[in-house]
């Protein structure tokens, strides 16, 4: 496996060239105070040098090595501990942590950048901050003073770390199934009992304590998905100082053994009477998770998109170096017994389709992540109402069509790589699998896809989406002639998507099947419009530059490909979505 070099040229292009990042933060006071262009650099600079230098090593070792279980205990590979006490020590657990508590408080859109870096370097190492900065999301937004004050500060240093338990072995996706119960102590405290299974991070040997977040009902909670609360239940208890107390009654029966991610630890978490602290209001713990759980879609959106630029970076270096026959046109390395694979039409393919797809995929998140910001931070009620419809409706698709893509593009750098691409000691296998948990985890893609059709939009009826499209539009029209090339593909694309939204939502009305049989197509609809979007803008800034040499015309010719290669799958993919769900129910479940 190649070294991992940051793309911070990139990402310095997005934030700077295309979005104009640090003139919408100069208009916002609370982002003013934080941050400004240099600082986004100099921040993201000394990130990506950790990242590469102390955590990607430990990549392909996590992986042969694993984590273990012993007697209650989960033991992580070689190196990790000592890597994130550095990784913690440097203030990267906090680095979207509010200021008031000890974090860095930059903004979602450079946390966003830190998390793709992160993830490409070792997704498995990743998830321990990623879980981390989550729950400390949600306690910042729904816990009470007295509880932020107290597990804040010592989250966002890194001496501890948070888990989000809500999965039982009876209900995942249905959370109303849950078990666990909460009982009602005199001091104001609960008593968690129950077990909660793929469990990530819920035990292991980085930190001094884990704080669990826990979805459980009272005994008189209303039934379903209403009756559910959220508590936090720490792993070692907290005295009033702040000091570690005594053990609570919370331990891991075992870890998972996995496909993939296999540094990180997925438990089996048993509570057994464990104090508890209640969190937001009773009966409304959805509502505090999912507060996490946006934020950690586009973060897994993120890891799929990472892991396809990892790839993309071996499978890059090995093109340039493997020799096999010749150019179909005649030798190219003459000097060598064959060309290196770069030269044959197939390859170029594969590497085309990565980097298309894993420069319009940073784009999007890039834009998602801004969303955030602007809802969290605009002082414009209308911009902000915007940004919140858009994050709404966008984050579905960031999760589920950036790891599809994600998936794609490890399996495309594995192709490139040919035999040596199967075998462990390349990395390219290891990509594939760990990759493959993002289309699963956080609400699985087939999941996401019925969310954006089905709450997204036949709930509202489309507004939102009507919003987004007259965005992209407007976008595309105020193009000159110049851009012709990218815009009359883009109108063309939404024009489409506008159809088909339109086409959807009369169907649904009179058949409830309509919108599982199309929404995975539909959503990936969705994505390679937006990547147009993405990618139009992109070209809009490259063609300015008069030379178009170095990265300029690389950026140029990767959206020309874009248009020409990929943007076309739409028509297949809505060819199905019209093709009904009559033909899902032609056979019965015994015949299948």
């Amino acid at each position: 496996m190649s070294d991992y070099l940051p793309p911070l040229r990139d990402m310095d292009f997005l934030f700077n060239e295309v979005f104009d990042i640090p003139a919408i933060w100069s208009r916002i006071p609370a982002l003013a105070e934080q941050v400004d262009a240099d600082t986004a650099k100099a921040i993201l600079e000394q990130a990506g040098k950790l990242i590469a230098q102390v955590v990607a090593p430990l990549n392909r070792s996590g992986d042969e090595q694993g984590c273990r279980w012993e007697a209650g205990r989960v033991i992580t590979p070689d190196g990790f501990a000592e890597a994130y006490r550095r990784y913690a020590e440097d203030g990267w657990v906090g680095v979207a942590g509010a200021v008031e508590y000890g974090g860095m408080g930059m903004p979602k859109v450079i946390g966003a950048q830190v998390e793709e870096m992160l993830n490409a370097a070792n997704l498995s190492f990743g998830l321990y901050p990623m879980l981390t900065a989550g729950a400390c999301l949600s306690l910042l937004n729904h816990a009470s003073d007295e509880l932020k004050a107290q597990y804040l500060p010592p989250m966002y240093e890194g001496r501890w770390t948070g888990s989000m338990c809500l999965t039982e072995p009876h209900a995942g996706t249905d959370l109303g199934l849950i078990r666990t119960r909460a009982e009602p102590q005199a001091d104001g405290s609960y008593r968690i009992s129950g077990t909660k299974i793929f469990i990530t991070g819920g035990e292991q040997d980085l930190t001094e304590n884990i704080i669990h977040l826990v979805l459980a009902k009272l005994p008189d909670a209303p039934h379903g998905a209403k009756g559910i609360s959220l508590f936090l239940v720490p792993k070692v208890m907290v005295e009033a100082d702040g000091s570690l107390g005594q053990a609570n009654a919370v331990s891991c029966g075992s870890i998972e053994h996995k496909m993939g991610i296999k540094a990180s630890a997925t438990c089996v978490m048993n509570f057994d009477g464990a104090v508890g602290y209640l969190v937001g209001d009773l009966n409304k713990g959805l509502n505090a998770m999912f507060t996490m759980m946006n934020y950690e879609r586009l973060g897994v959106g993120i890891q799929g998109l990472a892991l396809g630029e990892r790839s993309y970076q071996n499978a890059i270096e090995y093109a340039r170096e493997r020799l096999q026959s010749r150019a179909p046109t005649g030798p190219v390395a003459a000097e060598q017994p064959a060309d290196p694979i770069i030269v044959h039409p197939d390859v170029r393919r594969m590497l085309l389709s990565m980097k298309a797809l894993n420069e319009g995929g940073r784009a999007f998140s890039t834009y998602v992540a801004l969303q955030l910001d602007l809802a969290k931070y605009s002082q414009d009620p209308a911009e902000r109402s915007r940004a919140e419809a858009q994050v709404a409706l966008l984050t579905p698709v960031a999760k589920a069509f950036l790891t599809d893509m994600g998936l794609e593009t490890t399996v495309h750098g594995q192709q490139v790589f040919g035999g040596h691409g199967y075998i462990r000691e390349w990395g390219q296998e290891q990509l594939i699998r760990d990759c493959r948990i993002t289309q699963i985890y956080e609400g699985t893609n087939g999941i996401q896809a019925m969310d954006l059709l089905g709450r997204k939009l036949v709930a509202d009826g489309g507004r939102a989406y009507a919003v987004l499209s007259a965005q992209i539009k407007a976008f595309a029209e105020s193009l000159d002639a110049s851009r012709s090339e990218f815009s009359a593909p883009l109108l063309a694309a939404v024009a489409n998507l506008d159809e088909l939204t339109a086409w959807v939502l009369d169907r649904a009305q009179g058949n409830p099947q309509e919108i599982g049989a199309a929404a995975v197509e539909y959503l990936h609809v969705f994505g390679y419009t937006l990547y147009a979007y993405m990618w139009a803008q992109m070209a809009d800034v490259a063609l300015e530059q008069a030379q178009q040499s170095g990265f300029y015309a690389s950026k140029l010719g990767t959206a020309r490909f874009y248009f020409a290669r990929l943007l076309p799958r739409i028509q297949s993919l809505s060819a199905t979505v019209k093709a009904g769900s009559a033909s899902l129910f032609l056979l019965d479940a015994d015949q299948l």
